[in-house]
């Protein structure tokens, strides 16, 4: 079983962490970074780490979202029940986020 240093995890932290917000695969990103570093990629403990932070990234895009991600959810649901609120940005909006969900569907 491989262990992580505390400066490995840093640098994937910070790789994830920057990579997660660019229109890249942060996924191959960390997968670089560990052969770069001499990490075992096949290793179930690296694998395991690299989805946790992974999942830590998701979760934090979503905290910082969440007020915004609530606002466009309300205005898509309003939109819905009445005909006057569909002519809001966020309605619009809520509806590109569906289309652009498609096709990773």
């Amino acid at each position: 079983m491989s262990v992580i240093s505390v400066g490995q995890a840093v640098v994937l932290g910070a790789v994830e962490g920057v990579t997660e917000f660019l229109p890249v695969s942060s996924t191959g990103h960390l997968k670089i970074t560990e052969g770069l570093m001499s990490i075992p990629v096949d290793d179930d403990a690296v694998v395991g780490f690299s989805a946790v932070i992974q999942v830590g990234a998701i979760a934090a895009v979503l905290v910082y979202f969440f007020k915004d991600i609530v606002r466009i959810c309300a205005a898509w649901g309003r939109g819905i029940a009445n005909k006057e609120e569909r002519y809001h940005h966020d309605y619009k909006f809520a509806w590109w986020v569906i289309y652009a969900t498609i096709p990773i569907v």
